[in-house]
């Protein structure tokens, strides 16, 4: 069994019936704890304020008064609870994708439905404890990375990237080991900046390529499997000067 404490939580939904249905479940859930409950995301956002870093997980309704749920999610940033939306409005889900949230259940859900939810949070909150855990073996710490995809915090071994493709505020991340490239919600300079730069370069302003799984060099495109990636110019420099290491 795990010795881990429970998740801290809060409730926040303007509708009582329904703020109190998501304050049972967390009650009735062993991983979790109950630390507030709030009628609006202004008493909430104050709650926040006067008790930084104490709570894991909000369970966010969207549509409210003075202050939304998106809104709220927006103003607390990535240095605030994750989030989980609670809603009956499925068309905000692409908008939940972009703050980050952990989960986004639509209204009416049952205990099934919050209960995996919740499991999400709990294993976002052990892979990140995990994550900021000096590893006791040197070489193990950089043998894979966490990235938030499709409400989940996963792990990819860094020897499964082929290269990394930025768009806008996106990377989609092309592996070895599945047809369809992961996609996560973080700048390319972010991504560039977790990868251990003995392993991967950054050829192009929108491509970041494994230097273990370039199979052809061609002028200056570079072939990994069926992709053929450009050198930008502002990179072309590194580039040549690790080809002429390579040659």
């Amino acid at each position: 069994m795990s010795s881990r404490p429970p998740l801290n939580c809060i409730a926040v939904d303007d509708e009582p019936l329904a703020l109190g249905l998501v304050a049972s479940f967390i009650q009735k859930t062993p991983f979790l704890e109950l630390v507030g409950r709030f009628g609006s995301a202004v008493e909430a956002l104050k709650y926040l304020h006067e008790h930084p870093g104490t709570v894991d997980v909000a369970f966010l309704d969207i549509q409210m008064q003075e202050l939304n749920g998106l809104e709220l999610a927006r103003v607390l940033g990535s240095a605030g609870p994750r989030i989980i939306f609670t809603t009956a409005f499925s068309q905000y889900a692409l908008d939940g994708y972009r703050v980050d949230a952990l989960d986004y259940l639509v209204k009416p859900f049952n205990y099934e439905e919050f209960l995996r939810a919740a499991a999400k949070a709990q294993a976002y909150a052990a892979l990140t404890a995990s994550a900021t855990t000096p590893a006791l073996a040197g070489p193990e710490e950089e043998e894979y990375l966490f990235l938030k995809a499709e409400y989940q915090l996963v792990r990819v071994a860094l020897s499964d990237i082929l290269y990394i493709e930025g768009l806008k505020d996106y990377v989609k991340v092309h592996l070895s080991s599945a047809p369809r490239p992961l996609l996560s919600l973080m700048s390319l300079k972010a991504m560039e900046e977790k990868l251990p730069a003995r392993r991967f370069m950054r050829i192009h302003r929108s491509f970041i390529v494994a230097l273990d799984k370039i199979e052809a060099v061609r002028r200056l495109t570079i072939q990994i499997g069926a992709a053929t990636i450009p050198v930008g110019e502002q990179y072309k420099d590194a580039f040549l000067q690790f080809l002429s290491r390579w040659t």
